[in-house]
């Protein structure tokens, strides 16, 4: 049925549609100025209660009316909404009582102020108001799925994460005016209203309809509870007025919070669900609290100003975090995490841990943000960013002719678990992946930005999906925006950062920020990877490969060969730094750091996706060494891992590391010599990167022995060349 408004009810020139009321509105009469011995308190609960229930017996013969004529004329062809024309009536009142809200306020602000009791005995009235719109609401017969608010659970109402979690700008839906519901969607509007109750009963007690929605905004209020809610704001208005004039400042501010109590828990009482009626009717409610679709979110959701432990909003120089619960949406539309490796736990699971072990509040948190689109270029091509930075919502804002012939080009794979990807394990949500993408990105930008100006020691940012694997045009390896690319230009380009290094520990290797900066000499890249020859994930990052024209020798890829016999662990790793990481890193002498930390080569992940046994403590060890580079610049960022366990372990340890919490590895660790498969990967670097780097020559011989064996060979080095500088210095002044 047609439930548009007639031009009848228009008058020119205005926004909204001032509607002619169909009956006198309720409640002016018993509240007209008045002295106040015309009526007691019980005689006006008497007055109030009669004018009620004939008002209810008059509506209901009149609807009854009405409904048998729509129900005669109706063709068989159309679907029932008997009650079209009462939701209309009841619209009209709405708009109109919103016009005569200034006669309103003039009619009953004295009788609220001589007697809060009659205050009260109106509620009580109103709330049966509201239960008799409900009663006339429910006459309508459209269909369950008539509207896209509907949903499959009958108490639930809207229950989608939209309506629970902050939306494509970080904010939640506000609850807009009646006006805007009227205009965006008129056939929605009888499924806003709550199931029939039972008639009222003979002693003024009353059930309560159970609570029938999760969302924050109001339901459409009727015009008499628009009535009531005035009433009481103009009640606690006057009370707030005589607090302010009867008391000193110090009482003041304290019965000042007692009266926010108060309004909390009197504010829109029709709104919340309870008991039975008590006393002479007036229910009991206890305060209505929001309900949240995702259970990562309410913990999780961070403070717009992040506080110091001492109560101060003033940013500590400290370890800075960062993290938004926006990132956990990003998931597959089949509903299953147990087929995909890549799932919110993943952060959720270190944000948690991070908390627990008291961490978070030695760091700074600062709020995660979107990447621009210009951010995002800076590393992807146009055509890549518009097909997976941009969701169906912020696509309106673009240019449609240009975005349409991009999205035509689009492909996608079904995956066995039901769900859609971009290739075989990347999977695509066409509402949330690109927000989560995004803010990934910008996070870490963030993250880095806040620490080369020095706003913050060094940084780690816990973010998803990871990005290291997407090259300038694809997304691949559940990677869709490159984020330390994307932080690396940023630095370049905005903070002028002259030097960066990025050291990639992931187990699979970085093809994508190789390609990035293959041939950019300001950006020396280092990856310690699982190689095996080519054929391990992605099968690129060959010792071979150093980059190109100016950017030749500032790639280095540590390529483990030998697959897991024996996997590598803590000894090969230290072995790694010590010999070829360390010694070109500070031959290159950075400005600022950034490193790629995944975690899928720790100790718990499995060989599908990792079979390496690094410990914890060892990445701990690595951080503290890159931390004595670039002055302690250094932000690391989430990538891989995926064993839930192994991952917030080595995330804790980073952390402490960064805070400089010390956490030395077992002797026993200290004492192990690398495998053989490790030295002759390590060689292999070493004798490829000697053409680039004088560093690495003096390590060739000591790379098979332990790391205590190597200090212990340093030192002896040292010790020669301090004597043999010392004896030379003797010569000379004997000479002399």
């Amino acid at each position: 049925m047609d439930l548009r408004v007639g031009e009848r009810g228009m008058r020119p020139g205005s926004d909204t549609a001032l509607l002619t009321p169909l009956h006198p509105p309720l409640l002016l009469t018993p509240f007209s100025p008045q002295p106040r011995t015309s009526f007691s308190q019980q005689q006006l609960h008497q007055h109030i209660r009669f004018n009620m229930e004939q008002r209810r017996r008059e509506q209901e013969h009149h609807e009854k009316q009405q409904e048998l004529q729509q129900l005669k004329h109706k063709d068989k062809s159309q679907q029932s909404a008997v009650a079209s024309s009462v939701v209309k009536q009841k619209l009209q009142e709405v708009i109109l009582k919103k016009q005569k809200q200034a006669a309103l306020e003039r009619t009953n602000s004295n009788t609220l102020t001589a007697s809060p009791v009659a205050y009260s005995d109106m509620v009580e009235c109103n709330v049966h108001t509201v239960e008799m719109l409900d009663l006339n609401a429910h006459t309508a017969s459209l269909p369950p799925d008539s509207s896209p608010s509907s949903s499959s659970t009958p108490v639930s109402g809207c229950s989608s994460p939209n309506d629970s979690l902050p939306n494509e700008n970080g904010l939640l839906p506000s609850a807009g005016g009646l006006s805007h519901e009227v205009i965006q969607g008129m056939d929605t509007v009888q499924l806003q209203f709550a199931p029939q109750l039972d008639h009222l009963t003979p002693g003024g007690a009353h059930p309560h309809k159970p609570l029938s929605r999760t969302r924050s905004e109001p339901l459409p209020q009727s015009p008499r509870t628009l009535h009531t809610h005035l009433l009481q704001q103009q009640h606690n208005t006057q009370l707030l007025e005589r607090l302010k004039q009867q008391t000193h400042l110090g009482k003041q501010q304290k019965q000042l919070q007692q009266l926010h109590r108060q309004m909390e828990t009197l504010a829109v009482p029709m709104l919340r669900g309870g008991g039975g009626g008590v006393g002479s009717g007036l229910g009991v409610h206890r305060p209505l609290s929001r309900t949240q679709s995702s259970p990562a979110s309410t913990s999780l959701t961070l403070p717009e100003k992040p506080l110091s432990l001492d109560g101060s909003s003033k940013p500590r120089f400290t370890t800075g975090l960062v993290y938004d619960s926006q990132m956990l949406r990003h998931q597959c539309t089949c509903g299953d995490n147990s087929s995909h490796p890549e799932h919110a736990g993943r952060i959720q699971s270190i944000w948690s841990r991070l908390q627990e072990r008291g961490l978070r509040g030695q760091c700074e948190t600062i709020r995660g943000r979107k990447a621009t689109m210009e951010e995002l270029q800076s590393v992807h091509t146009e055509r890549h960013v518009l097909l997976y930075g941009t969701n169906p919502l912020n696509r309106l804002k673009l240019d449609n002719r240009k975005l349409a012939g991009i999205l035509s080009q689009r492909m996608f794979v079904m995956l066995p678990c039901g769900g859609v990807g971009v290739d075989n394990d990347t999977i695509w949500n066409e509402s949330h992946t690109s927000t989560a993408s995004r803010m990934a990105a910008g996070s870490v930008v963030e993250l880095a930005c806040r620490v080369a100006k020095g706003e913050l020691k060094n940084g780690f940012a816990v973010v998803r999906p990871p990005g290291h694997h997407a090259d300038p045009s694809n997304p691949m390896g559940f990677c869709y925006f490159n984020s330390v690319a994307i932080a690396a230009r940023k630095l370049q380009h905005r903070l002028s950062v002259s030097k960066i290094l990025i050291v990639d520990w992931d187990i699979h290797h970085g093809n994508g920020t190789q390609e990035v900066f293959y041939s950019d000499p300001s950006v020396l890249y280092i990856s310690l990877h699982r190689y095996d020859d080519g054929n391990f994930f992605p099968g690129s990052g060959s010792p071979a490969e150093v980059g190109s024209g100016a950017g030749e020798g500032f790639n280095v890829n540590v390529a483990w060969t030998g697959g897991l016999d024996p996997p590598m662990g803590d000894a090969e790793y230290l072995a790694a730094f010590r010999s070829v990481v360390m010694p070109i890193a500070q031959e290159f002498s950075p400005d600022f750091v950034l490193v790629s930390a995944g975690f899928d080569a720790a100790e718990g992940n499995p060989a599908p996706l990792g079979g390496y046994k690094v410990s914890a403590k060892c990445f701990s060890h690595l951080t503290r060494q890159l931390r004595s580079l670039a002055g302690g610049r250094v932000v690391l960022s989430l990538e891989g891992g995926h064993d839930l366990t192994a991952i917030c372990d080595a995330s804790e340890a980073c952390v402490s590391a960064l805070l400089d919490i010390q956490d030395p590895l077992p002797e026993e660790v200290l004492l192990q010599k690398p495998s053989a498969n490790a030295v002759h990967s390590l060689q292999a670097v070493i004798q490829i990167q000697s053409q680039y780097w004088q560093s690495v020559k003096a390590h060739s011989g000591s790379v098979g022995v332990s790391y205590l064996a190597a200090q212990r060979r340093d030192c002896e080095e040292a010790d020669a060349v301090n004597a043999l500088a010392l004896l030379s210095v003797g010569v000379l002044s004997n000479e002399r």
